[in-house]
Parts: structure tokens; C-alpha cells; sequence
């Protein structure tokens, strides 16, 4: 978690996502999903924030913060901000 540079959630909306996978195989898609949704329910019930790696552009990044709510497509923070699912390492909860 060292390799990733701490954002502070404002940050993401001038962000470039490229549409390319950061994760390759179906285990580890399906093992982020479950923690989506886990964090997603977490951050619903008791604003419980998670920190968030993963990829733009620019390089690894890493932020601590609330999901309010997922799609298939993309996780969604405060204020409207989001991050494609294709683009997140990983959801570790504090």
C-alpha cells in the first residue's frame, strides 16, 4: 500500500481513467465486488470510511472515504464523484 499516493477525495474529479483492466482474472474481480459491497453497505449504515487503491492516469493512488453507492460500473463517493471498478486494486477497511 506504500507503492500508492494518498488523495484526499476532491482530488478524483480531475482524474483520467484509461478503459484498460487493473485486475486480470475473474477470482480477483469477483473478490472486489464482494468488497464493494460490503464497503458500499458499511458506508450506508455507519458512514464507515475504507481506503480505495487504485489507478488513474497518472499513476497509483490511494484515498480514504466513504462509498455511497456502485454500479457495475463505477463506485460512487460524496458530492457525485466516482471511480471505474476496472480501475480499483483493492478496498481496505479500517
Amino acid at each position: 500500500m506504500s507503492d500508492f499516493q494518498l488523495v484526499e477525495k476532491e482530488w478524483i474529479q480531475d482524474s483520467s481513467f484509461p478503459q484498460k483492466d487493473v485486475l486480470s482474472s475473474s477470482q480477483e474481480k469477483q473478490k472486489l465486488a464482494q468488497k464493494i459491497h460490503r464497503a458500499t453497505s458499511l458506508g450506508n449504515i455507519e458512514n464507515h470510511k475504507v481506503f480505495i487503491l487504485f489507478e488513474d492516469g497518472k499513476g497509483l493512488k490511494k484515498v480514504f472515504t466513504t462509498i455511497w453507492a456502485q454500479t457495475r460500473e463505477k463506485i460512487v463517493l460524496k458530492r457525485g464523484l466516482s471511480i471505474p471498478v476496472n480501475r480499483i486494486y483493492d478496498i481496505r477497511f479500517s
